[in-house]
């Protein structure tokens, strides 16, 4: 059968993409995901229906891809990237913060050529996409699918009344509207998960909808490459069930993430003609920006061990709060966030009550800077669909980025000086006293514990004729071809200053209009 749009990819931006594409019944739709399908809540797996529960990111767990990534050259273990393989993508096993970019984000996409992507255009999209269920003003939606609420502040935690108490004292507003165009500062974080229910674009988006006629779901399909007939797209060759055959369509739309679709793009012979000739992969189109850009935010986590008593996140959410403020000597508003968070190492099997005694708790307080310079670069080890790719983030590569990141790990540490965490805190765990005694001292520890935030875009990056690295134009149109586009993080010139869940629906809301 030939569909009008085969969509790859049932993450946050297919399912959303998926479910507004087929409002028209005369379009028929397809949506592949490599991993399994549940159909409702009734049916979903507690690890990827409540929030609190966090195996699903586990490196053996079904539903994560597991990528392995080098965040520097001298880091000794490699970063573990976790990706979700499942309905719903990684929406389906994050941490449900649901926090937008900062204005200044979307804006500097249309400086760069994507005039559509302003923030101004993306807010009536912003609420289309939501029901926020605290703020009720011209920002924000009250009909959209995903519901949006923030944990009041007298259900914070210890560590995150003492965060927030820390943060104020040492000068930093308190913000009760973070996703507000001039949010900055403490607060509550906006969250998708009200009632601890993780509410992915598969339960928001793609569930109310999964009665159409026109819309087919195909789950635990496996996509090795686009087929091409001259220069246009005109299906997808798959695995599924131990069998590979080709599935048609009109167009063919790459909603894989900022991993996936890139590798997916190389495998087609779709990307730097060099890198694809050395793999033998014959060249379809040479766009030397594939997987270059790879834009993520780079995450420091101060550990610490709690005092005997001191309750812990068990099914509440694990991160409930957080600071949002400017670097000294930025020009980039908001380009760190801190937050505070604890763990008791619930998994699945573990008694609600109490805390497993081979699990490992604690409490820490995590540093992320937001807008890095440094960009990394995604590289296909083998021609094989089956082999992950390469992911090289070099964090870390400028003095500004390197300052910047210092600087939170030291804020940090004088917040856990505020009486507030006195009751709270046994000891440091780490950093340790040496790795804070010189600049460069803390720089390598920096760099052999730098983690991942799980954000990775910007490696198929939208822009003007006049960008060389440019993979698709701003109407997400691969360059050069017909019939093929790519929706989701990877198109992104960089990396929001948020977590990204929010933008990658934003996306696929945006670009649905485009697609006839």
């Amino acid at each position: 059968m030939r569909y009008d749009v085969v969509i790859v990819g049932g993450g946050s931006a297919g399912c959303t993409l998926a479910a507004r594409l087929s409002e028209d019944p005369d379009r028929s739709v397809l949506l592949l995901e490599a991993g399994p399908d549940y159909t409702g809540l009734e049916h979903l797996p507690d690890e990827l229906k409540l929030g609190y529960r966090q195996e699903a990111t586990d490196i053996d767990s079904p539903f994560n891809w597991a990528y392995r990534g080098q965040g520097t050259p001298e880091q000794k273990v490699p970063m573990q990237v976790a990706r979700g393989k499942v309905i719903g993508g990684s929406g389906s096993v994050n941490g449900q913060v649901f926090l937008r970019g900062v204005p200044e984000d979307y804006d500097n996409w249309a400086a760069e050529g994507n005039d559509e992507w302003s923030f101004v255009k993306l807010l009536p999209f912003f609420r289309k996409l939501e029901t926020d269920l605290d703020v009720r003003d011209d920002f924000h939606g009250t009909d959209g699918p995903i519901p949006v609420w923030r944990l009041p502040r007298e259900e914070f935690l210890p560590v995150n009344e003492a965060f927030h108490q820390a943060s104020v004292a040492a000068g930093f507003p308190e913000d009760p509207d973070m996703n507000n165009p001039d949010s900055t500062g403490t607060g509550a974080l906006p969250m998708n998960n009200p009632g601890g229910i993780r509410m992915s674009a598969s339960l928001a988006y793609l569930d109310p909808n999964r009665h159409r006629l026109n819309l087919s779901i195909k789950a635990d399909v496996l996509v090795h490459r686009v087929v091409f007939d001259g220069g246009r797209a005109v299906g997808v060759e798959v695995e599924s069930g131990g069998e590979k055959f080709t599935v048609e369509g009109s167009e063919i739309i790459l909603c894989a993430g900022g991993i996936a679709s890139p590798q997916l793009l190389l495998l087609s012979g779709v990307g730097p003609a060099t890198h694809l000739s050395d793999l033998a992969i014959p060249v379809v189109k040479d766009l030397p920006g594939v997987g270059q850009n790879l834009r993520d935010h780079p995450l420091i986590n101060i550990e610490l061990e709690p005092r005997t008593g001191v309750k812990l996140a068990t099914v509440e959410p694990r991160i409930q709060s957080g600071l949002r403020y400017t670097a000294q000597g930025s020009k980039t508003r908001n380009d760190i966030q801190v937050f505070p968070s604890s763990f008791t190492g619930l998994r699945a099997g573990d008694p609600l009550q109490g805390r497993s005694p081979d699990r490992p708790q604690g409490m820490r307080i995590t540093c992320i800077l937001k807008l890095a310079d440094s960009a990394g670069e995604l590289t296909l080890n083998s021609a094989d669909p089956d082999r992950p790719p390469r992911l090289e983030y070099r964090y870390f590569e400028t003095e500004w980025d390197r300052q910047r990141m210092r600087d939170a790990i030291r804020l940090s540490l004088k917040f856990l000086e505020h009486p507030a965490f006195g009751p709270l805190v046994e000891r440091r765990l780490s950093p340790a006293g040496e790795d804070l005694a010189t600049d460069a001292a803390l720089d390598a520890w920096m760099r052999q514990n730098v983690a991942t935030t799980q954000h990775t875009s910007g490696t198929c990056k939208m822009g003007p004729d006049s960008d060389p690295m440019a993979v698709v134009d701003q109407y997400c149109r691969v360059r050069g071809l017909q019939g093929l586009r790519v929706v989701d993080l990877s198109i992104c010139p960089n990396v929001v200053r948020a977590n990204t869940n929010a933008t990658a629906i934003v996306i696929a809301e945006r670009a649905a209009g485009w697609i006839s």
